[in-house]
């Protein structure tokens, strides 16, 4: 397994983490994500191979530009307002990593 992912690559990682999280908790399931939690992590990673800041993207609630819909916006921020804080417990790497990227000033906009 390469262990230099890119930044997307983390993003992606990170996002099915916070998902897999949310769909356990939400729609009781163990390994596999639900059909819902299946296509928002989908529609997820069509945003991110399509984002126009590319590796120098922004965590999405600081960036200028909203590429969700708004029902698969409000859907992650679901997702992200439960997993979030939980990160820190269950994927502390990952939670420290997420967290500082959120506060890190945006550069190159």
């Amino acid at each position: 397994m390469n262990t230099s992912l890119n930044r997307l690559e983390k993003e992606k990682k990170t996002i099915k983490v916070m998902i897999k999280m949310y769909c356990k908790k939400f729609h009781n399931t163990e390994i596999e994500l639900c059909q819902s939690c299946l296509e928002l992590f989908e529609y997820a990673d069509d945003r991110l191979k399509y984002c126009r800041f590319g590796e120098s993207k922004p965590v999405c609630e600081k960036c200028p530009v909203h590429c969700y819909e708004p029902n698969m916006r409000q859907y992650i921020r679901n997702v992200m307002r439960y997993a979030g804080p939980r990160m820190i417990y269950s994927h502390p790497i990952m939670g420290f990593r997420h967290l500082f990227k959120k506060i890190k000033k945006i550069d190159n906009i």
